[in-house]
């Protein structure tokens, strides 16, 4: 059975869409515990940060991906607080054997 959201017919009712490798690569670690510290100047973010789980910082994570990864919404803040991968982005992030959590 087939839903419709967006415009967009899938058997699963979320849109499909393309995610980049290194998109692929942050959204792994924020599925696997880790979070995206931001800091603002005035209302823009202007610098990030990718901290993984055991505290390592992913340098991939740049803020032209993360401008991407918000404006696809697969990741939110709650109340200000650091950006975590949201629920569309766990249903969007492949599978990665060599990822042990």
């Amino acid at each position: 059975m087939a839903f419709v959201r967006s415009g967009m017919a899938t058997d699963d009712g979320l849109s499909k869409m393309n995610i980049s490798r290194t998109e692929q690569r942050v959204l792994h670690v924020l599925a696997l515990g880790g979070r995206i510290d931001h800091s603002r100047n005035g209302k823009r973010i202007e610098e990030i940060l990718c901290v993984t789980r055991d505290g390592f910082i992913l340098a991939d994570c740049t803020l032209d991906v993360f401008q991407r990864l918000r404006r696809k919404r697969l990741i939110a803040s709650e109340s200000g607080g650091p950006y975590r991968i949201s629920r569309l982005g766990r249903v969007s992030v492949r599978a990665q054997l060599d990822n042990q959590g």
